[in-house]
């Protein structure tokens, strides 16, 4: 049921993360939703078409047309097209509308984005802290920037799960940044312990041995979603991963352990579109693994 007064949502970018909010936000009662994305036009884009006539959002047919007399727009487009993406939007933007910067990126670069912006839209910078779904709207986020106190109050009106990292453009993204380093950084590692344990027989006794060290996690439920997360989402999580390591060089440090989880994630991404894992996945954690060993040994160059 549509609320009254709901504010006008636009995304820019319709990919997983824009229809999961859209379709949470549409439920929720926000009765106008307008979405652009690159590939409308094209026929690559017609699964994003199908998407929004299915969650009732109205597809511009440009990022102008998209935002005209929208109140909230919401970026969420790809880690390296954010930047592309507020400057494609910025000639239509206006000085009161809110453009909320979703992306999996640096805080440097979330800091870039509000510079280019300056005075054309209020930034916010806002980081999604889990996986759109199931939760979609109401996946926790937090917010940040001059105007996060502003929007808080809006966003809570819609049941999102909004908080506030504070008050400088970059305190959430560091957030979200610096956790990826241990969030996919453990999922590179199950891949490669159990893998190993895999090919050793040593499987039964590894999972056991976790789970005496580590008592308080079902390590068999955690092998295999994190396996299932990298067959289905490593190349998007590669390109998150190279902004965590940007996000280390820029406080200083070298992000030698998170470049390995790069080169896992993008492997791992890049199985998951193919058999033998494709059909895999859907069967738990032994027929993952067997899938991946298989698969790279089939890949492994020749000498």
């Amino acid at each position: 049921m549509a609320r009254p007064n709901t504010p006008h949502v636009c995304f820019i970018g319709f990919g997983e993360a824009g229809q999961a909010l859209a379709a949470g936000l549409r439920e929720a009662g926000v009765s106008t939703v307008s979405a652009w994305d690159i590939l409308f036009p094209a026929p690559a884009g017609e699964a994003l078409r199908t998407a929004a006539d299915r969650i009732g959002v109205r597809q511009g047919t440009s990022a102008g047309d998209a935002v005209r007399n929208a109140d909230l727009i919401i970026s969420a487009v790809t880690a390296a097209s954010s930047l592309e993406a507020a400057s494609a939007a910025k000639p239509f933007l206006l000085r009161d509308q809110y453009f909320v910067d979703i992306n999996s990126v640096s805080p440097g670069r979330k800091q870039e984005t509000a510079q280019l912006l300056d005075n054309a839209a209020r930034y916010v910078d806002m980081a999604v802290m889990a996986p759109v779904h199931p939760a979609r709207h109401q996946t926790p986020s937090l917010l940040a920037g001059p105007h996060a106190q502003a929007i808080e109050p809006i966003l809570l009106a819609l049941d999102m799960k909004i908080s506030i990292a504070g008050a400088d453009v970059g305190a959430a993204a560091a957030i979200k940044m610096v956790r990826s380093v241990m969030v996919k950084g453990l999922e590179a590692l199950t891949l490669e312990c159990f893998l190993a344990a895999r090919r050793a027989g040593v499987e039964e006794q590894i999972l056991a041995s976790l789970g005496r060290s580590y008592p308080g996690l079902d390590w068999r439920k955690a092998v295999e979603y994190n396996l299932e997360r990298m067959a289905n989402h490593g190349t998007r999580r590669a390109h998150e991963m190279e902004e965590v390591a940007d996000t280390l060089r820029e406080l200083g440090i070298e992000p030698h352990m998170t470049a390995g989880t790069i080169r896992r994630q993008q492997e791992m991404g890049e199985l998951g579109k193919r058999e033998p894992l494709k059909s895999a996945v859907p069967e738990g954690r032994v027929a993952m693994l067997d899938a991946i060993g298989t698969a790279l040994i089939d890949t492994k160059p020749s000498h």
